[in-house]
């Protein structure tokens, strides 16, 4: 009987979750498959999945009280999923807390919005480590996995903890599972998309491939670095004097390894660096100081 009765009474619980964060949850029309769900983030403001906003014009969103109304996009970073909305009419914002703490284990309620009106699924945490960065190079605040199957509709949508408190927002990860972007994450993200309408990412203006490099003097193992293909004329690399053809190896002394290692280091926070890069240019060992640019935005 007491385990009916606690079970009953978290049933109860996550049920006054869901029926409190719908106020804030809305549906977004904006890609030619389902449409996903978003949170009222601020009042004017709505983040959802960037993956879930295939066009930018157009976009509709049907709030809470079950009104559709037109919505423009403020600004979308891939690299870390996030996407900013403006829509007029969204004016209630989320009110739970924020920065709550995660543990293996724990409850996540995603709510958002599906055909009929309120969507939730539960989740539980199953995996948690620190920062991490994404394979598009967007620095993510802490890695929350969840073991809940992924569901289109849902993605976009807020995720909340057992006591009402908010995660983060639902996405995509690799093979389809579910992923919590943290709220601090969100809140980085979308005050610079709500002022500048981007993210400025890192540029080299440079074009490369890896490449498997002859083992150095002494050394058993090839290395690997990166090979420049192409120069843009007007970026960094070229003012740096930087070569077509030349293999890059080191960054600020450390090994590049890969191309993904390049674009890991060219986060907001390298524009305007200077980083010595380790070159290997026809067969001899040079090296130059290269100022990061910011990536054009076309």
């Amino acid at each position: 009987m007491a385990d009916a009765t606690a079970l009953s009474n978290l049933s109860a619980e996550l049920g006054k979750i869901a029926t409190s964060a719908s106020a804030s949850a809305v549906r977004v029309h904006a890609r030619r498959g389902p449409p996903a769900s978003g949170l009222v983030w601020r009042p004017g403001l709505i983040v959802t999945a960037d993956e879930a906003v295939e066009v930018d014009e157009g976009i509709e969103v049907r709030l809470p009280d079950g009104t559709t109304v037109p919505a423009t996009l403020a600004g979308r970073d891939p690299s870390t999923d996030i996407a900013l909305l403006r829509c007029a009419g969204a004016t209630n914002a989320v009110s739970a807390a924020t920065g709550v703490a995660i543990a293996i284990g724990q409850l996540a309620l995603a709510v958002g919005q599906g055909r009929h009106g309120t969507l939730a699924g539960l989740a539980m945490v199953s995996t948690v480590s620190g920062p991490w960065q994404s394979q598009r190079g967007g620095r993510i605040d802490g890695f929350v996995g969840l073991d809940m199957r992924f569901d289109r509709r849902l993605e976009g949508a807020g995720l909340f903890a057992a006591d009402g408190a908010l995660i983060g927002m639902l996405a995509a990860g690799p093979h389809h599972s579910s992923l919590a972007i943290p709220t601090a994450t969100i809140e980085r993200v979308a005050s610079q998309l709500e002022a500048n309408g981007k993210i400025a990412r890192g540029y080299l203006g440079l074009g490369l491939q890896p490449v498997v490099v002859p083992p150095a003097a002494g050394a058993s193992d090839p290395r690997r670095g990166v090979m420049v293909v192409s120069v843009d004329a007007a970026g960094p690399g070229q003012t740096a004097g930087v070569l077509q053809g030349d293999i890059l190896l080191t960054w600020n002394s450390e090994p590049v390894g890969s191309v993904h290692g390049v674009f890991r280091r060219l986060g907001s926070e390298a524009v305007g660096q200077g980083i010595d890069l380790g070159l290997l240019r026809a067969g001899q060992h040079t090296a130059t100081r290269l100022i990061v640019g910011e990536r054009p935005t076309t």
